[in-house]
């Protein structure tokens, strides 16, 4: 259990905690909210024992192994996969140490060593940190390539893949979505869902939280408040009480307003004195209740276009890529007022392509588009933060967009956005990412776009922002196609959806739901045909086909019976997530079935990951016999 008693913290002169006290249980997946700067990252340097506290005192249990992911960017020429293969420090060691007796030839020593890397199971492990990397998004062919040929996105992803490859105790995750595309969302939450630690983290995304979260940390004035139950629960939870603590805070100032009224008519009159002084005690002793600001600081809506046409957009026969090399072929794009599009698929296949393609920076290889003559798109993507002129202001940003408004009219404007008072006046270079966000969407509303083109808008965007942009796009008259790994945003703003994979764009069947489900099943049989030389009858070909189907039929059997067992303890370990997403079952009366909830958990999640290491060598062998029977046709 992670024990904080009378806790108090500052960051440099700003007071983060005051004398607070909570504890975290052990096994459960807690989510950290509060808004920006309430001290959720200070938190987590506080475990890893990077801040003092002022005041206080903070604990845990002794010889725990902490996993959280590296800040600095991973560089040199070392293999992706060693780097990963580094976040399993127990088989790093065990690993060197064989190397080291190898080299001295004793074998007694030698052996002992092979027997605790046998009972680590660090045999899997390289098979363990590749299907981490595979879920990640990196492909097949990239695990072994050096680190330095990553980019800066990717490496972060490599980062995350070695904190997951740690056999830890506490799991300290801040902000993991943010470098991933929704594959990976969906991969990460399924893994993180089958963790067996105590998982603590920050995230921005509803949907990610509401997937497996089972206590909600919320910090909100320098204290922290556990809620029992997912993220969608705390917020019906806090919404009550924000309810109640208003009309108890309206209560007080009508009861305020009494005795304030009451000194002053008779605080002069002897008669009336006593009582007046004791009404004035009173006022003084009551413990004022805090106004409930529930209001989001966020308030902005999407200006009517000046010209709406029917038709935006057309493209047929398209072929799309780089360097004459086509990445998506066959592109037919018809883009009509009030589309709303939300772009699936994996990462790589294509959809910032797409999204570059409709906004006028990437040119086609072929094919034939058209785009209306009054055509105005508002395209957002990460690039264009770096864009901003470093050394101007929100407001200087926003004015060489429309010299002839009135600056009061353009402050109240960068208001809706959070720049209120000296900030519109900053320089825009030493702002956060998130701020940098908030303005570039800020000056891309601002012009009236008929189409938007929105390529992971909310990264680096808090909760109280993601929230004002959907409302906001929910009332957009134009078309706009979204890329984007926060299902919530599109499940509130998209109905349709398209599928961009395999060098194709297609609409996809289904909603986020259905494509999740899709992710998470077994990956998909393959039966490729033989290959058989030219010149065997057809008799032949089929009795050499009926061969190989014997040879290879105890391997299949078994790849198809893992592929049973796994779908199996997947659903059960749902049933049981959904039952520990009950509120009522953290209240006193229900502990223990609360507690063999949270064992079945732990027990399915770690039979899950050993089925799915032995599907991966059962489905390794059938492939690599496939290819030995293909190589031996004839």
């Amino acid at each position: 259990m992670l024990v904080f008693t009378d806790l108090s913290l500052r960051r440099g002169k700003k007071l983060l905690f005051k004398e607070t006290s909570f504890s975290l249980p052990p096994g459960q997946k807690i989510g950290i909210t509060g808004s920006n700067g309430v001290g959720k990252s200070s938190l987590f340097s506080l475990i890893l024992d990077e801040l003092e506290v002022d005041t206080g005192t903070f604990s845990m249990p002794p010889g725990w192994v902490i996993a959280h992911v590296a800040q600095h960017t991973p560089s040199g020429n070392s293999p992706a996969l060693d780097y990963v293969l580094q976040g399993d420090k127990e088989f790093v060691a065990l690993q060197q140490k064989i190397d080291h007796t190898t080299e001295n030839k004793d074998g007694m020593a030698l052996a002992e060593l092979h027997s605790q890397m046998d009972i680590i199971d660090g045999y899997t492990a390289e098979s363990r940190a590749a299907t981490l990397m595979h879920g990640l998004g990196f492909k097949a062919e990239e695990i072994r390539l050096p680190i330095e040929s990553f980019s800066g996105g990717w490496r972060m992803r490599l980062n995350l893949a070695q904190a997951l490859m740690c056999r830890s105790d506490l799991l300290l995750l801040d902000e993991p979505t943010n470098h991933l595309d929704l594959d990976a969302v969906i991969w990460l939450q399924t893994w993180l869902n089958r963790y067996a630690g105590t998982l603590l983290l920050i995230s921005h995304d509803r949907e990610f939280l509401d997937s497996f979260i089972t206590l909600i940390a919320n910090i909100e004035h320098q204290r922290i408040t556990l809620y029992t139950g997912h993220y969608s629960a705390f917020e019906k939870t806090r919404a009550e009480q924000l309810a109640q603590q208003q009309t108890a805070h309206v209560k007080q100032q009508k009861e305020i307003a009494h005795i304030e009224s009451f000194v002053r008519r008779f605080g002069a009159k002897a008669t009336k004195a006593k009582q007046a002084q004791s009404r004035v005690k009173a006022l003084e002793r009551m413990q004022l209740i805090a106004a409930a600001h529930v209001d989001s600081p966020f308030h902005f809506s999407f200006r009517q276009p000046e010209k709406l046409p029917e038709r935006l957009f057309d493209s047929r026969e398209v072929e799309l890529g780089y360097d004459d090399t086509a990445l998506l072929k066959n592109v037919g794009v018809h883009l009509h007022a009030g589309d709303r599009i939300g772009l699936i698929g994996p990462n790589g296949a294509g959809k910032s392509t797409l999204i570059k393609f409709l906004a006028g920076e990437l040119k086609s290889l072929s094919g034939e588009s058209w785009q209306a003559q009054y055509l105005k798109i508002g395209y957002f993507a990460q690039h264009q933060l770096e864009q901003l002129d470093a050394g101007q202001s929100a407001l200087q940003h926003l004015h060489s967009l429309d010299k002839k408004s009135r600056e009061s009219e353009l402050r109240a404007y960068l208001g809706g956005f959070g720049f209120i008072g000296d900030r519109v006046e900053e320089p825009v270079a030493p702002f956060s990412g998130g701020e940098k966000a908030r303005l570039v969407l800020a000056l891309l509303i601002f012009q009236k776009p008929n189409l938007l083109l929105l390529d992971e808008p909310t990264n680096h965007l808090d909760l109280e922002m993601r929230h004002a942009l959907s409302m906001a796009l929910q009332d957009f008259s134009g078309a706009m196609v979204i890329v984007s790994h926060d299902r919530h945003l599109l499940k509130s703003v998209t109905d349709q959806l398209i599928l961009v994979n395999h060098g194709k764009v297609e609409a996809f069947d289904g909603d986020l739901d259905d494509y999740a489900n899709r992710l998470q099943a077994p990956s998909e049989k393959t039966g490729a045909k033989p290959v058989i030389e030219n010149g065997l009858s057809k008799k032949e070909t089929r009795r050499l086909e009926a061969d190989k189907r014997k040879r290879l039929q105890p391997l299949k059997k078994s790849v198809d019976r893992l592929e049973r067992k796994i779908g199996e303890l997947n659903r059960q370990l749902e049933t049981v997530a959904q039952q520990l997403a009950d509120p009522e079952l953290y209240i006193e009366k229900n502990t223990k079935k609360m507690t063999l909830l949270m064992q079945d958990k732990a027990y399915l999640a770690k039979d899950i990951l050993g089925l799915e290491e032995q599907w991966m060598v059962a489905m390794d062998k059938y492939e690599r016999e496939k290819r030995i029977e293909g190589g031996n046709k004839g």
